[in-house]
């Protein structure tokens, strides 16, 4: 395969699902800013997998991401087609859809395994990805054979079902939830395998990806919190969650392309830092300011002065809980960086009263090793005429 084939390959991914998402718009689409958000998101899967691709091509994850992005669009699209009992091959499309389920999310498995070299991390862990595609693959089988209402369309009955083997094809698709969950397990164990046994550059990039899957954690625990205070069941509340999710599913992708493509990335502690301070302290304050309206309510019977003392309360609490959270994150993910700023800051307060030469200089090599560790450690002085 020549140069110049790749890189006229890595953009027909991008476009076919750009053309999938306006079609799907366009026949069964509404204005809603949620399923556009998720359309969108499926452009950006194949966006990235082509740039990635384009610029390694011998690296499978760019090429998986563009796989990624046009199966889910072609599966949403698809969906809805099928939906439409009237549509010609409509069963035969409800029955395809069924049985290939499964495959999204291996593929989005075996390309979070691979991330970011394009190689597995062992022999162990090719075999952990030739078990998930087979437990999946038997999975497909069986949810195609299985009779009944299709999974994909709950209204039509399987053509392909075999009622000779009903009951052993209907334990094996309830077992169905056990192979899915055994695939999301194994992907985050080679993650995390991978993360531990990273060193450099690799590790920088797998922080990126740890950044977005601990944004994502928090969001959805933001989305669950304002849930149990918002009713999000409106039609405004369900749009405003869609297009939170839409926009949280994104983040693997965005992730990939900043990592491999190595853009900016040694920013990347800097940002996590950030992420954990302020996330931290948002939920801090966050679930201060509710208790305390919830209290100061109860106490005073006026919402009105509660929200008031509250949020007075909460700004003058920023700035001392900022501080404190931000000691607490050095000194649990940053640990060295925090003692290294505690022998700083002890060094510079001895040496306010240290006037011998000789004593001082054993101090700042003291401080010197114990927060570099150097080979070796020589202080020179320039002589004063």
């Amino acid at each position: 395969m020549t140069a110049k084939r790749p890189r006229r390959m890595t953009w027909i991914a991008p476009a076919l699902a750009f053309g999938l998402v306006i079609a799907h718009q366009i026949a069964y689409g509404s204005a809603d800013a949620a399923q556009w958000t998720f359309g969108i998101g499926f452009v950006v899967y194949a966006a990235v997998g082509g740039l990635i691709a384009d610029r390694y091509p011998r690296n499978p994850v760019g090429w998986l991401f563009c796989v990624i992005g046009v199966v889910f669009a072609a599966g949403d699209f698809a969906s809805d087609y099928a939906d439409r009992g009237g549509n010609p091959g409509a069963t035969a499309l409800a029955v395809f859809n069924t049985a290939t389920g499964p495959t999204t999310l291996v593929i989005l498995a075996l390309a979070l395994m691979l991330f970011p070299t394009g190689h597995f991390l062992s022999a162990g862990w090719r075999r952990a990805a030739a078990f998930v595609i087979a437990a999946n693959v038997v999975l497909s089988l069986v949810l195609a054979l299985e009779p009944g209402k299709l999974f994909a369309n709950s209204g039509v009955e399987n053509p392909l079902g075999v009622d000779a083997a009903a009951g052993l094809l209907h334990a094996l698709a309830d077992a169905g939830g056990l192979v899915l969950a055994a695939t999301v397990l194994i992907a985050l164990a080679a993650i995390v395998a991978r993360f531990r046994a990273a060193r450099g550059i690799e590790r920088q990039q797998l922080k990126w990806l740890a950044l977005l899957a601990v944004l994502g954690v928090a969001v959805l625990a933001l989305l669950l919190v304002i849930a149990q205070f918002a009713n999000l069941d409106t039609g405004t509340g369900q749009v405003a969650a869609g297009v939170v999710l839409g926009l949280l599913s994104m983040a693997p992708a965005l992730a990939a392309a900043v990592a491999i493509l190595r853009y900016r990335l040694y920013d990347v502690d800097v940002v996590i830092n950030r992420a954990l301070v302020y996330g931290a302290l948002t939920a801090l304050l966050g679930a201060t300011y509710l208790g305390l309206v919830l209290l100061i309510g109860l106490a005073v019977g006026k919402s009105g002065f509660a929200v008031a003392v509250s949020t007075l309360a909460v700004a003058a609490l920023f700035r001392p809980a900022r501080a404190r959270v931000q000691a607490a994150v050095d000194r649990r993910f940053y640990r060295r960086r925090y003692d290294a700023e505690q022998a700083l800051a002890g060094l510079g307060a001895r040496l306010r009263d240290q006037v011998e030469l000789d004593a001082l200089s054993r101090e700042l090599r003291g401080v010197v090793d114990e927060c570099l560790q150097p080979a070796h450690v020589s202080l020179w002085l320039r002589a004063v005429r």
